[in-house]
């Protein structure tokens, strides 16, 4: 239950009640999402796959590239491109 202007409620069902002195509230800071962490490991990528993608940086037309899941499961996968020349990331989403 959630406390707001005096009173608990339910995320789930929506019941709401009022605050007593036998509850014991607990203050929570909201919960900061995860930071991208990529590993540069240069013999993982040279087994990566390959694709004609225009760089954004020096215009290169190739790129290995890969799929990752950043949020929930029920969320499309971010694709990622690096440039095989310059080795600029950028990423594309669905």
């Amino acid at each position: 239950m959630i406390a707001s202007a005096g009173q608990m409620k339910c995320r789930k069902c929506g019941y709401i009640r009022q605050i007593t002195d036998k509850d014991d509230l607990k203050r929570t800071k909201l919960r900061k999402e995860k930071e991208i962490t990529i590993v540069d490991d240069t013999e993982e990528i040279a087994t990566l796959p390959t694709i004609k993608a225009k760089c954004p940086e020096c215009g290169n037309n190739t790129a290995y590239w890969w799929l990752r899941q950043l949020r929930s499961a029920d969320e499309s996968e971010v694709r990622f491109f690096r440039c095989t020349k310059c080795s600029k990331t950028w990423r594309e989403y669905d």
